[in-house]
């Protein structure tokens, strides 16, 4: 699939007033805190909002100008691009404007400087692509089974994309997968086409840490800026019911993000959290040239050996960033001041004008 052309980008940067940078994102996913951050940094704000959803932009007051859409994928239209550019747009992706727009025309027809990296977004949405780039930068990940036929013990089953957990299931037999395969059809989770796609791993038991890292391609240096569990539907809700009633229940669990909530990892553990956030950045720079630049999230597993095993990647702003609003334990340890993942971007896009650097940290 072609990209859009960095020269190309940096053409439309070079006729910015880059006094009067906007940046603006979809109103979705982490849009309020990605706002909010932008307006604490000095900058005017923009969102582009889907018509009848705009009611928590205008209430927080986070947003300076609206662009109404009649449906999100509208945000590729030639129209909004130009409406974007005309505002000196900076453009900070997130998983529901790749869901909605589409990672196609994302990577090729959206010709709006973007904070990032785009050319990693696909790395996410592939999972042959996102195991690559873990086995490159050496992190510990769940074994893979090729096959549904070889499926031996309790194993994890995933779709591409970013679903937040939807269609996701637990199985331990190639009979159990096939049945909870029909299941999911049947509730329209997922299709005939994604089976296919499924991805069949080792089931790793463990306590569960979303890990937020920001590199900065700035001073070229990696920070931990927060942390968060999930709150997932229906699994959450069974393991409340004891156990002799489980058994009884006729309900397949699924694991569909409905929440996040912070929390703070046992000290000695982070410096085996460096060096997984330090390894994988320095793999990207050798594989999706210019790299991990600016936020990216890795879900992971801590085991009774203390061990850290990550099961997933997001290569951008992540959902459970919307836990520190204000600031995490980790970014006011680093800033000593309240630092949001959205404010943090905006801090580093402050510095790259104030440096004249933007070509550095957009793609």
């Amino acid at each position: 699939m072609s990209i859009v052309e960095k020269q190309k980008i940096l053409d439309i940067l070079e006729g910015y007033d880059k006094k009067d940078i906007t940046i603006a994102t979809l109103g979705s996913h982490t849009s309020l805190h990605i706002l909010k951050g932008a307006k604490e940094e000095g900058f005017k704000t923009a969102v582009v909002c889907e018509k009848g959803r705009e009611v928590p932009y205008q209430r927080f007051g986070v947003a300076d100008e609206y662009i109404m859409v009649d449906k999100f994928s509208d945000i590729i239209n030639e129209d909004v691009q130009q409406k974007l550019r005309d505002m000196n747009a900076i453009v900070v992706p997130h998983g529901s404007f790749i869901a909605y727009a589409g990672l196609d025309r994302v990577e090729a027809d959206f010709n709006v400087p973007m904070f990032g990296n785009r050319s990693i977004l696909r790395w996410e949405a592939e999972r042959d692509l996102e195991r690559k780039l873990m086995i490159e930068s050496n992190i510990r990940i769940p074994n893979k089974y090729e096959s549904s036929a070889d499926i031996d013990r309790t194993v994890m089953v995933k779709f591409p994309g970013a679903r937040g957990g939807k269609g996701y299931f637990v199985c331990s037999s190639p009979e159990e997968f096939d049945k909870k395969i029909s299941d999911m059809i049947n509730r329209e989770w997922i299709t005939d086409a994604d089976i296919e796609h499924a991805h069949i791993e080792e089931y790793v038991s463990g306590t569960n840490y979303c890990i937020h890292f920001f590199y900065s391609a700035l001073k070229e240096e990696v920070e931990i800026m927060g942390m968060d569990s999930r709150y997932e539907s229906n699994i959450d809700g069974i393991v409340r019911i004891p156990a002799k009633d489980q058994l009884d229940l006729s309900m397949d669990p699924s694991y569909v993000i409905t929440g996040n909530h912070p929390v703070v990892m046992r000290e000695s553990l982070l410096p085996q959290v460096f060096d997984i956030g330090d390894n994988l950045v320095e793999a990207a720079k050798k594989l999706v040239k210019p790299g991990m630049n600016g936020p990216f999230c890795l879900q992971t597993l801590c085991n009774d050996d203390l061990e850290i095993v990550v099961f997933e990647m997001s290569a951008r702003i992540d959902g459970g960033t919307n836990t520190f609003m204000h600031a995490s334990a980790y970014s006011y340890i680093m800033f000593g001041e309240f630092m949001s993942m959205g404010r943090r971007i905006a801090r580093e896009i402050k510095n790259a004008v104030a440096e004249d650097k933007l070509d550095i940290i957009i793609t």
